[in-house]
């Protein structure tokens, strides 16, 4: 009688196949938990930090309508009995008002949680038409060079000269001398984007021209032209991919930028709305009543902004420093 039965044999020689010996394909999550990039982001405690107070809040400003304790915005639950209640460790204070409320009677930390959540739309949606706009520029210029890379690199210089509150002043004041009949609460957030996308689209033409430039000579490229495949998916597929790294951290870093620059135009008037306020809005509101004693109205609203960008450009730093070879 055989030692070893037929399965046991066949168990064995198994084992002895070289394709036994080959170790399974990892996940891609797997193999961003071994990447160093992900031990860089874990060896800084200044980033982790900055990660979890961006994602707190990120969150607070995602489930504003249901954390809120009050609804800012409707106006049936709005008395001006309760206007300029102070926070409540103040005399005269409100228990139903954390941190007090503002000239209309709305509590202000319902008011910094909507209005965070505008900041918030208002900045990714610019970054996203920005990079958009500099990327589709940026991949046609480096690419197609001559004339056409001329052309758009003198529009970029003439954008250049221009700071990024004015062009969003010159967009605003031409959008209410064109379209003078419209109502301004309803347009006001569009046009916002519109004036903060064609600010920052410099940036992604400059940097995705020079990386085209770069790959546009490599052999896969070339490879790409000689079998006939055309300029537009040799650019999107080949070129694109090959330059998103100095792209997402422009994105980071523009997203901060863009909500100062938005908080600014809203201070100044020519953002968003009373009715639909922003953090900038918040901050203009509360400046008019400032030296009269109600400092939380400007004081809280400018604390929430400024921790939003501060933590904002402490990971797009982490993302510069990670991503260039030469700064790790």
């Amino acid at each position: 009688m055989p030692l070893f039965g037929n399965e046991d044999v066949k168990a064995a020689v198994a084992d002895r196949t070289p394709e036994a010996s080959v170790e399974p394909r990892r996940s891609s999550m797997s193999a961003f938990l071994d990447s160093d990039i992900f031990h860089s982001f874990l060896r800084s405690k200044v980033t982790v930090a900055a990660a979890l107070g961006t994602a707190t809040l990120f969150l607070l400003a995602l489930l504003a309508p249901w954390i809120s304790p009050h609804d800012p915005f409707d106006l049936a639950t709005l008395s001006i009995m309760d206007a300029r209640v102070p926070p409540v460790w103040m005399e005269y204070a409100d228990p139903r008002f954390l941190l007090g409320t503002d000239d209309q009677g709305r509590d202000l930390l319902s008011g910094i949680f909507y209005g965070m959540r505008i900041s918030l739309i208002v900045g990714f949606c610019s970054v996203i038409a920005a990079a958009v706009l500099g990327i589709s520029l940026g991949l046609v210029a480096g690419y197609m060079g001559g004339r056409v890379d001329a052309v758009i690199m003198r529009i970029a210089d003439i954008q250049l000269t221009f700071p990024a509150i004015l062009i969003a002043l010159l967009v605003d004041g031409a959008a209410r001398g064109i379209f003078g009949g419209i109502d301004r609460e309803v347009f006001s957030f569009w046009i916002l984007i519109f004036s903060l996308a064609l600010s920052f689209w410099v940036q992604y033409a400059r940097t995705v021209r020079g990386s085209t430039m770069v790959e546009k000579n490599k052999e896969y490229v070339q490879a790409a032209r000689v079998i006939g495949i055309p300029s537009v998916i040799i650019m999107v597929r080949h070129i694109l991919p090959n330059v998103t790294g100095p792209v997402l951290v422009i994105a980071t870093i523009n997203l901060a930028l863009a909500i100062v620059t938005e908080a600014t135009l809203s201070f100044l008037g020519v953002g968003m709305p009373p009715t639909q306020p922003s953090l900038g809005t918040l901050i203009s509101i509360g400046n008019d009543f400032l030296y009269s004693g109600e400092w939380w109205i400007a004081i809280f609203p400018g604390l929430a902004l400024a921790l939003l960008v501060l933590n904002v450009n402490l990971l797009g730093d982490w993302l510069r420093d990670a991503l260039n070879p030469k700064l790790r």
